[in-house]
This record gives structure tokens, C-alpha cells and sequence, in this order.
């Protein structure tokens, strides 16, 4: 009886290990047979997040287009890429030149597309542009640039392939938005206005083509991590929003964001929020209890401007 209880452990440990390893394995062929031979745009694409996406979808079997205002960058992309890649298994991608903040070009490169493969199949809208600073401090010129890269340029290239995706009665499109799309934090005005702004119109355009069987899809991560070093700690550490603060400004790393993406386009899901506890937490006391969230807020922000910054 002693000898059975010591070896049942390991083996229920063995058995969970093998379930999980089939289940990883069987996830992993399903998400590759989900984009492939898939005509998938990515903007932005050359960005930590974007590489990422590339990387999955392009192993993945996608014929791939990808977007970015570099194009030296958007080759070293493509020469990394197609380095690690089996040709027999994987398209050779597609570079274009796109900086969505240029709106008049946004039409162009839709139809070199278009022209190209004839469809869309999958749209990932990764561009975003961030700036940080006191709301009377940042230029209108600046708001305009941000509202430009970060809500005109998604959805004008988004209105300029969905006729395709409605006249064939298939597609998804995805929005990889960020926290700020559903609470806004301080000294991001620009930042927060353009995220929500473009929240508000890919959950009005999902009702809108649903009947035509197009997917719309938002992925919105607390903050992308560009680095791994945690922020230093300052002299305010102790406070309830310091805590709060950088809680959020850990973010997520960007490939379980791309991974994250691609079950999102596997599994047709409408919406996901990845983020820890505490900024999920966040979103819930400012929809039930706005004056509380308002409150530690403001006292944030107040203890933030009163102790000086090193440098």
C-alpha cells in the first residue's frame, strides 16, 4: 500500500505532463492549419510586437504582407525570417512601405495588396504611437499625429479592405489596442483618446458584420514589454498608485502577445484583456466605483508632481 501511494504521485504528475504536451501540440497544429495559405497583413510590422506576429503566422503557413515605415528594417525582418523557415512549408513575405500616420498613402498600399492577392483574408492592426506628458504641455499638432498613427490610419485601412471581406462573406479583423482603450491613465491624453477612440469603432463595426460572417477582434494587453529590465524604484514607492502604476507597467512580454493573437484568429474571439490582476481589477472600480478609482488617481498624480525627479 506504502510502495502504490509513493508511485502514484509521479505517475499523476506524468500523466498531467503528457496531457499538457498533447494538448500544446494538437493547439499548435490547429493554430498553423487556421492561417495557412491565408493572406494576413500586419502593420507596424517591425515592431517588437510585429516581429512576433510575423514569426507565428509565418511559420504558420500565411502568405504574409508586411507593413512598415522602414524599409531597411522591414528586409532584415524578411532575411530573419525566411533564415529559420522550411521554403516548402512558408510563403515568401511581402514587404510594403506604410506609415499610417500618412493617411493619403493608406489607400495605395490597400489596393497594392489587393492587386497582389486578390484578398484579405486576416487584418492585424499592430501600428500605435505613444506619447507621454502634462495634457497642457502637448501640442495640438502632436494630438492630431497621435489620433492620425493610432485611430485614422487603422480604420481608414480597415474601411479601404472591407468591401473584399464583405463580398466574399469571410475575413477577421484584429485590433491589438492597449489598457488605455478602456481606462484612461495620467499624462496620456493623446495616447488614451486614441485608443479609445479606436475601441469604440471596432465594437460599432463588429455588430455592423456580424450578418457577413467577418470576424472583428480586439486584443488588448495592459502594456507591451520593450525591454526586460523592471523599472528602478523611486521615492514614492510605498503609495497606492505607485503600486498600482507599476503593476501596470510590467505589461506582457510580446510573443504571448503574438501567440495570444493568433488564438484569437484561431478561435474567432471577439475580445480578450490580458493583464494581471491588478489592472484587471482597475477596470472593474472605475466602471462600479468611479469616484474611489477618480480619488487614488488624482492622489497619485499629486504626490507624483510634488517629488522631484532625479536629473
Amino acid at each position: 500500500m506504502g510502495v502504490t501511494a509513493m508511485l502514484a504521485l509521479p505517475l499523476l504528475l506524468l500523466g498531467i505532463s503528457g496531457l499538457l504536451f498533447i494538448y500544446q501540440e494538437v493547439s499548435r497544429l490547429w493554430s498553423k492549419s487556421a492561417v495557412q495559405n491565408k493572406v494576413v497583413v500586419i502593420t507596424d510590422a517591425i515592431s517588437g510586437l510585429g516581429k512576433e506576429c510575423a514569426r507565428v503566422f509565418h511559420t504558420g503557413g500565411a502568405r504574409l504582407v508586411l507593413c512598415g515605415k522602414s524599409w531597411e528594417r522591414l528586409q532584415s525582418l524578411h532575411d530573419a525570417l525566411s533564415s529559420v523557415a522550411d521554403p516548402s512549408k512558408t510563403f515568401t513575405p511581402k514587404l510594403v512601405l506604410l506609415d499610417l500616420s500618412d493617411i493619403s498613402c493608406v489607400q495605395d498600399v490597400a489596393k497594392e495588396v489587393l492587386d497582389c492577392y486578390g484578398c484579405v483574408d486576416i487584418l492585424i492592426n499592430n501600428a500605435s504611437v505613444k506619447v507621454k506628458g502634462p495634457a497642457h504641455k502637448i501640442s495640438l499638432e502632436l494630438d492630431k499625429k497621435i489620433m492620425d498613427a493610432n485611430y485614422f490610419g487603422p480604420i481608414t485601412l480597415t474601411k479601404a479592405l472591407l468591401p473584399n471581406m464583405i463580398s466574399r462573406r469571410t475575413g477577421q479583423i484584429v485590433l491589438v489596442n492597449n489598457l488605455q482603450g478602456k481606462l484612461g491613465i495620467p499624462f496620456r491624453t493623446a495616447y488614451a483618446a486614441s485608443k479609445h477612440a479606436a475601441l469604440g469603432f471596432f465594437d460599432c463595426l463588429r455588430a455592423e458584420v456580424e450578418e457577413y460572417d467577418v470576424v472583428v477582434s480586439t486584443v488588448s494587453p495592459a502594456f507591451i514589454r520593450s525591454h526586460h529590465v523592471l523599472p528602478g524604484q523611486g521615492n514614492w514607492e510605498a503609495s497606492v498608485w505607485k503600486f498600482f502604476f507599476r503593476k501596470l507597467t510590467y505589461g506582457v512580454h510580446p510573443v504571448d502577445v503574438a501567440e495570444e493573437v493568433m488564438r484569437t484568429v484561431r478561435r474567432k474571439k471577439q475580445e480578450v484583456f490580458m493583464a494581471n490582476p491588478i489592472p484587471k481589477a482597475a477596470v472593474y472600480i472605475r466602471t462600479f466605483f468611479p469616484e474611489f478609482f477618480f480619488a487614488v488617481v488624482a492622489c497619485g498624480v499629486k504626490e507624483k508632481l510634488s517629488v522631484p525627479e532625479e536629473g
